[in-house]
């Protein structure tokens, strides 16, 4: 880097260095910049709030949130593999990569679809959890290709609203709107309904 710079300025002494560190200081700057603005930070936690950083993640988060399914699991129990943390943190990485470069771009779709890498994450997931249904011997020797029937096609060939009921796009859902955070500790009580309260 230094035999780069004196060919930019020949016989300039140190100048060299001040332009190195500037141009260093403001590439370093720019990165945590992007990185607090992107709240990269977010997507290393297990919160489903991270999800609707990206706005077109709302009636995805708003559909899961109003489903069975959100007292069990959240976001990245369904859609990030559980076999072990690093196999976890790389595929949210690579996953998380591919949409921040989508959305960056603004090249986002209307109706968002899994590609064959989440496909069969969360295909494994959902046998993983119902692993019980999935695999009943009960039924094998009176239904014709019981077993088949369960376990050679995805869960969601049959289970289509599940856990995001009928929702398939940004424009779905009447008054989409951002949700409130899911880990508040305190009621939101008006004032006029407080006051009645206490009254009482």
């Amino acid at each position: 880097m230094r035999k780069f710079f004196k060919r930019l300025w020949p016989n300039r002494g140190s100048r060299w260095r001040t332009t190195a560190v500037v141009l260093t200081a403001s590439i370093v700057g720019l990165g945590f910049f992007l990185m607090k603005e992107g709240e990269v930070v977010s997507y290393l936690s297990d919160n489903p709030q991270a999800c609707v950083n990206c706005h077109v993640m709302t009636p995805v988060y708003n559909s899961w949130m109003h489903s069975s399914h959100r007292e069990w699991v959240s976001c990245n129990g369904c859609h990030v593999p559980q076999d072990n943390v690093f196999n976890a943190y790389y595929f949210k990485a690579m996953d998380g990569l591919y949409h921040a470069s989508i959305f960056t771009a603004r090249a986002e779709p209307e109706v968002i679809f899994m590609r064959e890498g989440s496909q069969e994450v969360v295909q494994n997931n959902c046998v993983r959890c119902h692993v019980q249904q999935v695999t009943q011997r009960k039924y094998d020797g009176f239904i014709e290709n019981h077993r088949q029937n369960r376990t050679d096609r995805q869960c969601w060939s049959c289970h289509k609203e599940v856990p995001h009921g009928r929702i398939h796009g940004m424009s779905t859902i009447k008054y989409n709107i951002a949700p409130l955070p899911t880990n508040q500790e305190e009621l939101v009580i008006p004032s006029w309904l407080q006051q009645e309260m206490e009254s009482e």
